[in-house]
């Protein structure tokens, strides 16, 4: 039987008897840092998705960098061998635009601060992108793009402070290249933030606008969320009341997620995508502490303890579940610096 995230409050990563492309008929994938880092794919991720859509697992990419248009992402996941259509792919872009719309009558003007990824998803709801508030749009719409720069900004803070109403793609503060970590849209935003005094709404994950077009555009009935950031991915599965998968191979470590609160915890967690494909070890109440395979982990004094041997990653699975049980009970985070060392991290 496999846990869910609607019945359980997670005090330890969950398991499951069987693969996870048994339990769920969807997976809605991100893409930067779970897919592809830039233009390389990650490692294990084409052969993975391969394996998971023979299976028989839909597979849709899920993703809160609005700069490109679904048809360009699914172009390029299909050059790096992971075959996509464009409607596979829901973006940040899309979400906002639904809610733009929402808020201006049919055919009004909204001002871009981003790329084509904004651009075509304001026309799929029959809105239409300008670049200068001097046009006379009735909003603005801001997501991440490599391009944007002061002129776009100083626009957008023109706008905002006119009282037109705001809404961001999404807020992440980092995005993973394949040159390392840089700044995402969401230090973009808080440069507008600044400028105008105002708070924008926010459409991408993890807030709900950005569930909701998952939803309405996969029809997915038992979905699970695959991502590498606790604050869009794993939060994101949490609100929308479904279960999630953490791979290694973006932006969380495991130091982080030893310290994560109960909206940032996700269901399972694995290295990498291969995790889709096995069977998730189930951690266990041992001797005052938690097993999981070999290793059976404790917190003690404040700090977290590892006895055993075995995969390095069942015995983080059991430091979770040490690290959230004394969380949730003191109120206070564990170091666990020396029983991640043991373990490799």
């Amino acid at each position: 039987m496999t846990e869910t995230a609607t019945t359980v409050r997670r005090t330890a990563p969950g398991g499951s008897e069987g693969p996870l492309t048994e339990a769920y008929d969807t997976a809605l994938l991100d893409l930067d840092g779970v897919v592809y880092a830039g233009p390389h794919a990650i490692e294990h991720a084409v052969d993975s998705l391969a394996a998971a859509r023979t299976a028989g697992m839909r597979l849709a990419y899920v993703t809160n960098n609005a700069s490109r248009p679904p048809r360009v992402v699914a172009e390029h996941l299909t050059e790096l061998g992971v075959p996509a259509e464009p409607a596979d792919v829901i973006n940040s872009a899309q979400a906002a635009a639904r809610v733009v719309a929402e808020k201006v009558p049919a055919g009004a003007k909204v001002l871009v601060v981003g790329g084509l990824g904004l651009e075509e998803a304001l026309a799929e709801r029959g809105l239409v992108a300008v670049r200068s508030l001097d046009e006379e749009p009735l909003a603005v719409v801001q997501g991440f793009d490599p391009s944007v720069g002061w002129p776009q900004l100083a626009e957008a803070a023109y706008a905002v402070r006119a009282g037109l109403p705001w809404v961001a793609s999404n807020t992440d503060m980092t995005v993973p290249t394949a040159r390392g970590i840089a700044p995402g849209n969401g230090t973009l935003v808080a440069a507008v933030r600044a400028a105008a005094g105002a708070e924008p709404e926010v459409a991408g994950k993890p807030l709900p606008p950005m569930h909701r077009e998952t939803v309405l555009r996969t029809g997915a009935r038992r979905p699970l969320v695959v991502g590498d950031r606790l604050d869009t991915d794993i939060e994101g599965a949490f609100n929308g009341g479904v279960d999630s998968l953490l791979v290694f191979t973006g932006v969380t470590t495991p130091a982080q997620l030893l310290a994560a609160p109960v909206e940032h915890r996700p269901t399972y967690l694995a290295a990498d995508l291969r995790g889709l494909l096995v069977p998730q070890p189930t951690v266990t109440a041992r001797d005052s502490g938690f097993g999981c395979g070999g290793w059976v982990a404790t917190a003690e004094g404040g700090e977290l303890r590892l006895t055993g041997a075995g995969d390095r990653w069942d015995g983080l699975r059991a430091l979770c579940a040490a690290a959230w049980t004394a969380l949730d009970a003191d109120g206070g985070p564990v170091d666990g610096r020396k029983a991640l060392a043991e373990l490799g991290f």
